[in-house]
C-alpha cells in the first residue's frame, strides 16, 4: 500500500513537472521575442521630427548669452555637447560658454554667481546637476532675470524644480528598458548581471527602475547578481576594482552594464585583467566615441547612442524658444540608436561623436530657424 502511494505521488509530481517545464520555456521564449521586437525601432536610422513651429532664431538670439554648467567637465560626453552648442549657437548669434568644473557643488555655485554678475540670459544645467542642490543661488539668478533651464537631465517622470523655467527631458527610463531588452535577447533569457550605477545622479533612478521592471516582465530567469554604486567623482578609482571583485566572486556573471558609457573606461580594463574580455558582455548608454571604438575592438558589445550634435541643436532650439517667450518643447526629442558589432563602423574608424546618425536634423533645425 505504501509503495503504491509513493508511486502515485511520484507520477503526479512528474506529470506536474512535464506541464510546468514547457510552460516556463514558452514564457521565456515569449519574453525574448517581445524584447527583440521592442529593440527594432532603435536599430533603424533616426529620423528628424520638428520640436515646434518655425521662428526667427537670429532675431531671438540677438545679444543673448548662455552659460552651460555640466555636472563635471571631465565627462567627454558633456564636453562634446557643449562644444557643439557653441557652434550651433554661433549660427544664430547666441554666445555659449562652458563653466568648467570638477564636479564640486561649490564650483557650480561659482558658475551661477558669474552668470548673475555678467548678466547672462540663460543658465543651462546639463545632465546631472540637481537644481535643488544649489537652489538658493539659482533662485538669486532667477530673481536677477537669468532664466534657469535644464537639458539632458530630467526624465519625463520627474517633477521640475520650481526655480527652473523649462526642461528638455530625456527618456532615462526608456534607456533602462532598452538595456534590459538587449540583455534579455543577447543572453537568450539567461542574463546574470553586474549593474554599475551612480545613485547620486537623479536620472539613475528611473533608468534603473525601468531596467528592473522590464527584466521582470520579459526575462524571468535573468537576475542582477550585484549592483555596484559608485559616485561620479570616484569612477576613476572605484569602478575597476569593484567590477574585478564582482566577476571573480561571481563567475556566473555574463554581462556587465555600466549605465553611463564613460564608466566603460574602467569596466573594460577590469574584464581584461580578470580574463573575461569577450566572455562577459558589456552594454551601456551614451554613444561616446571611445566606447564605440571598444565595440569595434570587441571589448564592448552594445552602446545606445545619441548624436551629440543633434542634442546641441535641440538644446539651443529649446532654450532660445523659452528665452524669447515662445513655447519650449518638453523633451530633447533626440532619438536613440543601437550600435553593436554589425554597425559600429558606421560611426567611423576611429569613431566620431556625430557619425552614423545621418544629418537630417541639421537642415531640419536650420529651416525651423529661418536660415534655409
Amino acid at each position: 500500500m505504501i509503495k503504491r502511494a509513493l508511486l502515485t505521488s511520484f507520477t503526479a509530481v512528474a506529470a506536474l513537472a512535464c506541464v510546468s517545464l514547457p510552460a516556463h520555456a514558452d514564457a521565456l521564449a515569449d519574453g525574448v521575442a517581445r524584447a527583440k521586437s521592442n529593440l527594432e525601432k532603435y536599430q533603424a536610422k533616426p529620423e528628424f521630427v520638428a520640436p515646434g513651429e518655425a521662428f526667427d532664431a537670429k532675431a531671438c538670439a540677438a545679444g543673448k548669452k548662455m552659460l552651460s554648467i555640466p555636472n563635471n567637465s571631465g565627462n567627454p560626453f558633456l564636453k562634446g555637447i557643449i562644444d557643439r552648442m557653441k557652434t550651433a549657437g554661433a549660427e544664430v548669434g547666441l554666445e555659449v560658454r562652458e563653466w568648467e568644473n570638477q564636479g564640486q557643488p561649490s564650483q557650480w555655485v561659482q558658475g551661477v554667481e558669474l552668470a548673475i554678475r555678467e548678466k547672462y540670459d540663460i543658465i543651462d544645467l546639463i545632465s546631472g546637476i540637481d537644481p535643488g542642490t544649489i537652489q538658493p543661488q539659482l533662485q538669486a539668478a532667477k530673481d536677477a532675470g537669468v532664466k534657469v533651464m535644464t537639458s539632458h537631465f530630467y526624465d519625463p517622470s520627474f517633477e521640475q524644480n520650481p526655480v527652473v523655467s523649462s526642461s528638455l527631458t530625456i527618456g532615462f527610463g526608456e534607456i533602462g528598458t532598452i538595456l534590459a531588452d538587449w540583455s534579455t535577447v543577447a543572453l537568450e533569457g539567461k542574463a546574470n548581471i553586474a549593474l554599475v550605477v551612480s545613485n547620486e545622479v537623479p536620472p539613475t533612478i528611473p533608468l534603473v527602475a525601468n531596467f528592473k521592471k522590464q527584466l521582470e516582465a520579459n526575462c524571468p530567469d535573468c537576475k542582477i547578481v550585484q549592483e555596484i554604486n559608485v559616485g561620479v567623482t570616484e569612477w576613476g578609482t572605484k569602478i575597476q576594482p569593484a567590477v574585478q571583485a564582482a566577476v571573480q566572486a561571481n563567475p556566473e556573471i555574463n554581462i556587465v552594464i555600466p549605465i553611463y558609457d564613460s564608466m566603460s573606461a574602467f569596466v573594460v580594463p577590469a574584464l581584461r585583467l580578470t580574463g573575461k574580455t569577450g566572455e562577459v558582455k558589456v552594454a551601456t548608454f551614451n554613444g561616446t566615441p571611445f566606447v564605440l571604438d571598444f565595440i569595434q575592438q570587441g571589448s564592448v558589445d552594445m552602446n545606445i547612442g545619441e548624436s551629440l550634435d543633434w542634442i546641441a541643436y535641440a538644446t539651443v532650439d529649446g532654450h532660445l524658444r523659452d528665452a524669447c517667450g515662445l513655447k519650449s518643447p518638453t523633451a530633447l526629442n533626440v532619438p536613440f540608436y543601437i550600435f553593436d558589432k554589425n554597425n559600429a563602423t558606421e560611426a567611423g574608424t576611429p569613431a566620431q561623436f556625430d557619425t552614423g546618425y545621418g544629418d537630417a536634423y541639421k537642415s531640419g533645425f536650420r529651416k525651423l530657424w529661418g536660415l534655409e
